[in-house]
């Protein structure tokens, strides 16, 4: 299969690419910085651009069979900016599976109907902002023709990867505190073979 890993000098990112290269993919990356990819595999391309430049989504989306974005807020637009991009290419290319990182924020209150997460208490982020870029994606996604999942993680330490964790559709495991990114990168990585979770969001915590 070829994948398409957006984000991949990142946290989460890197470890997708490693688990694409293990599983014997060939696995293509957008990069602006080719030299922070300190992997060497006949497997991997590395296309140098950005995710803000529509030409260059294009470019790196030929050929693609699956598209993961593990791509964060940074505390930038870059997140929302770029999905419209990408939607389009997928789109006009015919790529219909895309798996995104999100955040628990974006998942659905259990105290207040019709609410999310981050618009609540239940929210221990005092800030928003990076919840609301991850929104806007979920509502473009939506609006979407693709087959997309939202991952959503709880508060994300690089820790190691444990292997067994809780899942579900649309809500955070109750009382889930945290997941390793290895963990997180493993589960994401596993739904470009499940169709369990098409258009849905799947909060993840041990």
């Amino acid at each position: 299969m070829n994948i398409l890993i957006l984000g991949a000098t990142g946290r989460v990112g890197s470890q997708l690419v490693i688990y694409g290269l293990q599983d014997n993919h060939h696995v293509t990356v957008l990069v602006r910085t080719p030299e922070k990819i300190a992997i060497n595999n006949e497997n991997l391309t590395i296309i140098q651009g950005d995710v803000l430049n529509k030409d260059d989504i294009v470019r790196a989306m030929h050929g693609i069979d699956v598209v993961i974005s593990a791509l964060n807020t940074d505390g930038t637009t870059t997140l929302s900016a770029s999905m419209p991009l990408i939607i389009e290419a997928m789109e006009n290319e015919g790529i219909q599976r895309i798996i995104t990182i999100g955040t628990a924020g974006i998942l659905q209150s259990r105290t207040i109907p019709n609410s999310l997460r981050y618009q609540t208490s239940e929210s221990k982020q005092k800030s928003t902002r990076a919840a609301k870029e991850h929104h806007e994606v979920f509502d473009l996604l939506e609006q979407s023709s693709l087959q997309w999942t939202i991952v959503c993680p709880t508060y994300l330490p690089y820790g190691k990867r444990v292997g067994i964790y809780r899942i579900e559709g649309d809500f955070l495991p109750e009382d889930g505190v945290e997941i390793s990114v290895p963990d997180t990168a493993e589960f994401a990585f596993s739904q470009i073979k499940s169709n369990d979770y098409l258009k849905a969001r799947v909060g993840i915590a041990y």
